[in-house]
C-alpha cells in the first residue's frame, strides 16, 4: 500500500519549516506558499502565442493530461512545446545540460568529471551533425516549430516562476535559462539510446572478472541463452519479404554498401584458429592470437575506473543491467473478447520524480497530408511528436532489443599516433571548455581514433591503461600502455528524429516499417497492432556487422583489422513477422531470433527470457480451448508477480532438514506458497531474502571487489595468485579486498541470468560455486549445506529488518518505492529534497517479474526500476483504451498533478483513455486557447 499523503495543512508547514531554514542557514532568502505556486501552469483562458498561423485548443482532464488541437502540424508542435515547458521546464532544461556536458553550468564543480566525459562522446556534436546534415526538411520544421513555442513561455519567465528547483537553485548559483534550439531536442535521442546501449557492461565484467576466475568459469556465469526454453521474439517471420515467411537457409538480403564485409555468424573460426559463437570467451587479442584479459592487474585497475566513470554518468532511464527491460505483448482479434487486436506495454525503467513520461494528445483538427497527425501516447518533455502510444489507425510499442551496438578497444597511443595494421596513424583532437557555476572554465582536449572517443582520457588511473596488458604476442610495442576508445553507434548521425515523425503518422504496416527503418538509435523491439485487425513486429535499428574475428564479448584489440566493424545489418535483413500464426507475439527484451537460424549477430548477451516465457505461458493459458482475452485480462497480466526462480528453488529448499526451529519457523512460510510477490506476502519476503542470500554466499564472495558492493569488505584468497597459498601457520593466505561497485549495478544483481546459473548449478551439488566463502574449489561443493546456510542467514536478516514474529512480515516493507527529485532531490541540501520528493510506497512484484519492480540483490530489496508507465490499446474501440503514469503531468512539487497518478499506478489501476473528440470533450475539465 502506499504510504499516507500528506494534507494541505501539513503541505503548509513544510513551507513554514522551509522558511525557518533557509533563514536559519543564512540565506535570508523569503520562501512563501506563492513561492511554491508561482510556477503552477495557467489552464484556462487564453493566452498568446507569437508565431501561430491559427488559435490552438488544449483540453486537460482532472488529471492534467492535454490533448492538444491545431489546425496545422508547425503550430500543434508549436503548441506542444509550450505545454511541455508549461509543467516539465526544469526537467527539460536539466536534461539538455546532460546531453551537452554543461551540467557544472548548473550545478557546479561537483559536475565537471561528468561533463568531461560526455564532452568527450560528443552527443551534443553528434546531434548538431544529425540536424545539420540528415533530418529532413519537415522534421525541421516541427522542431523550429517545437522551440519556438518553448522560447515563448520562457520569454517572460524566470527563476521560481519556472519551477521551485529554479528558486532552490538560487540560493547558490546565479543561474538564467537559455533559449531552448532544435538541437536540444536531437541530443535527448543520444541520452536515451546511451542508457539502452547494451551489453558494454557486461564487456567490461566479463574482463573483470577473469582477475579471479578462469575462462570457463566466467562463462560458467553467462550461460547461453536457453531457446528450449524460453521463446524468441520472431518464430515464423523474418526474412523474407515475398511472403513474410522466415526462412533459415535464406541468404542475407543483398544491399550491404560499401564496405560490408562478412556476417559474423555463430560458430565461425577466428584468425587466431579458437572456434566461437554463443558462449565463448574472447579477450583483447594480438594479431592472430585469441587470449582472455586473465589475472592482469594493470588492465583490471583501469577497466574498473572505466566503468566507474560509465556509471558516473546519470543514468536518466534506469540502470543498465541484466533486468533493466520492458514488456509489450499484442494479441490478435482471433482471441480477444473485441474481435480486434488488443497492444500493451510498460517500458521498465528508471523511477523518478516526476516521470520520464509526459502523457499528451497531438491533434490536427483536419487530418491531411499537410497536416497528419491524430495520435495520442507518451511523449518525452523536451521532444516533439509521441513516442509510445496510437494514431487514428495504428499502435505501436517499445521495448529494448539489446543488439550489441557499442564496443571499447584497446588502442596504442604514442607521440600524437595511434597503431593500426602496423602503421602510425594521427588522432583527431578538438578542445571543450567547461563552464563552472562558481568556479573557473575547465577546458579539456579530447581525442579520437578510428573507432571513437578515447574514454580512457577522462581518467587519471585510466591514462595507464595497459600498461600489462595481455596483448599477445602480435601487438605494438608496449611503450607507455594503451588506451581505451568506444565505438557506438549513436555516435555516428543519423536521422532517427525523421523515424518519430512517421511514425506518429504511420496509416498500415507498410508505412511503420518504412518508419522503424529511420530509427537508427536505439535500437528497440517495435511492437504493432492495426484497426484493420493485423498485428506484427519489427526489429529496426543500426546494427554492425563484425569481422569474423570479433563477437563484441570482450574488449578488443584496436591495432587488429580482425576486430573491426565492416557494415551494418541490413534493415531489409532485420527480423519481422506479420500475423502470426499463432496470433500474438511477445516482446520483453529475450532473443530476438533463434541465434542458430539467422544469418547476423545482433548480440550474445539477450535478457533470458523468464518475463517474456511468463506471458507467453499467460496468453496461451487464456486462449486454450477457444478462451478470450479481454482488455482487462491484458491490465492483471501486467501485474503478475510470479517468480520463476521461487518455482525452480522453492522445493528444493523444503527438502533441505532444517534442525534449528528459529530457521524451520521461516522455512514453513515456503510450504503452499504460490510463487506470487504479492506487498503483503511473507513468503515472498523470506523467499527474496534467502535469494539473495545464496547468491551473496555462492557468488559474491568469489568475485572480485570492482564489480562487488561498494563498502563489502571480505577476506579472500590473492587475486593475482602470486606468492604461497597459504602462511607460515598453513592456514590459507587470505587479504582484506572492499567491494567497488555501487548499490544499482552491483553482482551479483539477481537477474534472470542467474536464474540460469542457478538452474544449470543446481544439477551439480559438488560445484565449487558451492563452496562456502571465498574459495573455489571444484568437486568440494556442498548444495544443501549452502542452501541451509542461505535460509538462516536470510532469517536473521528479516528478524533485523522486519522484526521477530514472521507473522507481520510482508514483502512490500522490505521492496519499497520512493520517488525522488533526479537533481536537487538526491543531491540538494536535506529541506529542498524534502519539498521535492514523495514515498515511500510498499510493492509486490520483483526482478525478472512480468511486474518488474526490480531490485538489486548485492545491494538490497529498495526498487530501482519500475514499469514507467502501462498502457492497454483496444484498437476495436480507442477510446477504451487504457494508460497510466508513474507521477503525474506536473513537474511541479506541490502541484494537484505532481503525483496523482501514483497510487493508481501503485495499486494497479489505470485510467480511462479518451481519443476521439467526444470521449475527449466529456473528460476535459481545464480548456485554454493558444492565439496569435
Amino acid at each position: 500500500m502506499p504510504a499516507k499523503k500528506k494534507t494541505r495543512r501539513a503541505r503548509l508547514l513544510v513551507i513554514a519549516v522551509v522558511l525557518l531554514l533557509v533563514a536559519g542557514v543564512g540565506y535570508g532568502t523569503y520562501w512563501s506558499v506563492d513561492t511554491v505556486r508561482a510556477s503552477f501552469p495557467q489552464t484556462t483562458g487564453s493566452l498568446q502565442l507569437d508565431g501561430l498561423s491559427a488559435p490552438v485548443t488544449v483540453k486537460r482532464d482532472g488529471h492534467g493530461i492535454p490533448q492538444l488541437y491545431a489546425d496545422s502540424a508547425e503550430d500543434l508542435f508549436r503548441a506542444q512545446g509550450y505545454v511541455h515547458a508549461q509543467d516539465r521546464f526544469w526537467e527539460m532544461d536539466v536534461r539538455r545540460h546532460l546531453t551537452a556536458g554543461r551540467l557544472s553550468e548548473m550545478f557546479g564543480e561537483s559536475q565537471v568529471e561528468t561533463d568531461a566525459f560526455l564532452r568527450t562522446m560528443g552527443w551534443r556534436k553528434v546531434a548538431q551533425e544529425e540536424y545539420d546534415s540528415k533530418l529532413s526538411d519537415t522534421t525541421k520544421k516541427y522542431l523550429l516549430a517545437y522551440s519556438e513555442g518553448v522560447n515563448a513561455y520562457l520569454a517572460d519567465r524566470s527563476g521560481a516562476e519556472l519551477s521551485l528547483e529554479y528558486a532552490a537553485l538560487g540560493l547558490t548559483n546565479d543561474y538564467t535559462p537559455q533559449k531552448w534550439s532544435p538541437v536540444d531536442s536531437v541530443a535527448w535521442l543520444k541520452a536515451m539510446a546511451w542508457d539502452l546501449r547494451g551489453n558494454m557492461q557486461d564487456e567490461i565484467d566479463r574482463a573483470l572478472l577473469s582477475s579471479r576466475l578462469t575462462e570457463k568459469q566466467i562463462e560458467e556465469l553467462y550461460p547461453g541463452y536457453p531457446y528450449d526454453r524460453n521463446k524468441p521474439i520472431v518464430q515464423e517471420g523474418a526474412v523474407s519479404a515475398a511472403d513474410g515467411a522466415y526462412d533459415p537457409e535464406a541468404t542475407p538480403a543483398a544491399g550491404q554498401g560499401p564496405g560490408t564485409g562478412p556476417a559474423t555468424t555463430p560458430g565461425t573460426t577466428t584468425p587466431g584458429g579458437a572456434q566461437q559463437g554463443a558462449g565463448t570467451g574472447q579477450g583483447v587479442a594480438g594479431q592472430g592470437a585469441q587470449q582472455s584479459v586473465q589475472g592482469v592487474d594493470g588492465v583490471r585497475t583501469q577497466l574498473a575506473a572505466l566503468s566507474e566513470t560509465l556509471s558516473s554518468v546519470p543514468a536518466l532511464l534506469g540502470p543498465n543491467g541484466d533486468g533493466i527491460g520492458s514488456n509489450s505483448w499484442v494479441v490478435s482479434g482471433r482471441y480477444t473478447t473485441t474481435g480486434k487486436p488488443l497492444l500493451a506495454n510498460d517500458p521498465h525503467l528508471a523511477p523518478q520524480l516526476p516521470s520520464i513520461w509526459y502523457q499528451m494528445g497531438l491533434h490536427c483538427t483536419s487530418v491531411s497530408e499537410a497536416c497528419p497527425f491524430d495520435v495520442a501516447g507518451f511523449t518525452f518533455s523536451g521532444m516533439p511528436g509521441v513516442v509510445i502510444g496510437h494514431n487514428q489507425d495504428i499502435s505501436w510499442g517499445f521495448t529494448n532489443l539489446g543488439a550489441d551496438v557499442t564496443d571499447l578497444y584497446l588502442e596504442k597511443i604514442e607521440d600524437g599516433t595511434y597503431v593500426y595494421d602496423g602503421e602510425r596513424v594521427p588522432y583527431e583532437t578538438r578542445e571543450e571548455v567547461i563552464k563552472v557555476a562558481g568556479g573557473e572554465d575547465r577546458k579539456i582536449t579530447v581525442r579520437s581514433t578510428r573507432h571513437g572517443p578515447i574514454v580512457s582520457d577522462r581518467s587519471t588511473e585510466l591514462g595507464t591503461v595497459g600498461d600489462h596488458a595481455p596483448v599477445g604476442d602480435g601487438a605494438p610495442d608496449r611503450g607507455k600502455g594503451y588506451a581505451v576508445s568506444l565505438r557506438w553507434t549513436a555516435l555516428e548521425p543519423s536521422n532517427t528524429m525523421d523515424a518519430v515523425f512517421a511514425l506518429n503518422a504511420a496509416k498500415n504496416f507498410t508505412e511503420f516499417r518504412a518508419a522503424a527503418a529511420d530509427f537508427a538509435v536505439p535500437s528497440q523491439n517495435l511492437i504493432y497492432a492495426d484497426t484493420q485487425g493485423n498485428i506484427g513486429y519489427q526489429a529496426p535499428g543500426r546494427i554492425p556487422v563484425r569481422a569474423e574475428g570479433h563477437d563484441g564479448r570482450y574488449p578488443a584489440p584496436g591495432w587488429n583489422p580482425a576486430y573491426e566493424w565492416t557494415g551494418w545489418i541490413p534493415q531489409e535483413a532485420l527480423p519481422w513477422e506479420y500475423n502470426p500464426e499463432r496470433g500474438y507475439i511477445v516482446t520483453a527484451n529475450q532473443a530476438v531470433v533463434d541465434a542458430g537460424k539467422y544469418p547476423y549477430l545482433l548480440t550474445e548477451d539477450w535478457g533470458y527470457g523468464a518475463r517474456s516465457q511468463r506471458i507467453d505461458d499467460l496468453i496461451r493459458a487464456k486462449i486454450k480451448d477457444g478462451g478470450k482475452i479481454s482488455t482487462e485480462d491484458m491490465a492483471s497480466m501486467q501485474l503478475d508477480n510470479s517468480s520463476e526462480i521461487a518455482k525452480l528453488l522453492v522445493p528444493r529448499l523444503l527438502k533441505i532438514d532444517v534442525e534449528d526451529p528459529y530457521v524451520r519457523e521461516a522455512q514453513k512460510l515456503l510450504e503452499g506458497w504460490d510463487y506470487s510477490q504479492d506487498a503483503d506476502s511473507a513468503p515472498a519476503a523470506y523467499f527474496n531474502g534467502v535469494w539473495r542470500n545464496l547468491l551473496k554466499l555462492a557468488f559474491g564472495h568469489k568475485l572480485p571487489r570492482e564489480v562487488r558492493l561498494e563498502g563489502e569488505c571480505l577476506r579472500v584468497r590473492p587475486a593475482d595468485d602470486s606468492g604461497p597459498l597459504e602462511d607460515l601457520d598453513g592456514r590459507p593466505r587470505t587479504v582484506r579486498e572492499c567491494g567497488q561497485r555501487a548499490a544499482e549495478s552491483a553482482q551479483p544483481d539477481g537477474g534472470d541470468r542467474w536464474f540460469e546459473v542457478v538452474r544449470a548449478l543446481l544439477e551439480k551439488p559438488e560445484s565449487g560455486w558451492w563452496v562456502l566463502g571465498s574459495r573455489f574449489e571444484e568437486g568440494e561443493g556442498n548444495r544443501d549445506a549452502l542452501l541451509a546456510r542461505a535460509m538462516q542467514d536470510a532469517r536473521w536478516e528479516l528478524t533485523t529488518k522486519l522484526g521477530k514474529d514472521i507473522e507481520t512480515w510482508s514483502w512490500g516493507r522490505l521492496h519499497r518505492l520512493m520517488l525522488r527529485n533526479q537533481t536537487l532531490g538526491t543531491a540538494g541540501p536535506g529541506f529542498v529534497q524534502h519539498l521535492l520528493n514523495r514515498g515511500p510506497w510498499d510493492l509486490g512484484g520483483g526482478e525478472a517479474t512480468v511486474n518488474a519492480t526490480g531490485w538489486n540483490a548485492a545491494g538490497g530489496y529498495d526498487v530501482i526500476w519500475v514499469p514507467s508507465m502501462r498502457m492497454v490499446v483496444n484498437l476495436a474501440d480507442l477510446d477504451k483504451s487504457r494508460w497510466i503514469n508513474l507521477t503525474g503531468a506536473s513537474g511541479h512539487a506541490y502541484h494537484s498533478h505532481y503525483t496523482d497518478q501514483t497510487d493508481l499506478w501503485a495499486e494497479g489501476r489505470m485510467l480511462d483513455w479518451p481519443f476521439g473528440e467526444k470521449a475527449v470533450q466529456d473528460s476535459t475539465e481545464d480548456t485554454m486557447a493558444l492565439t496569435p
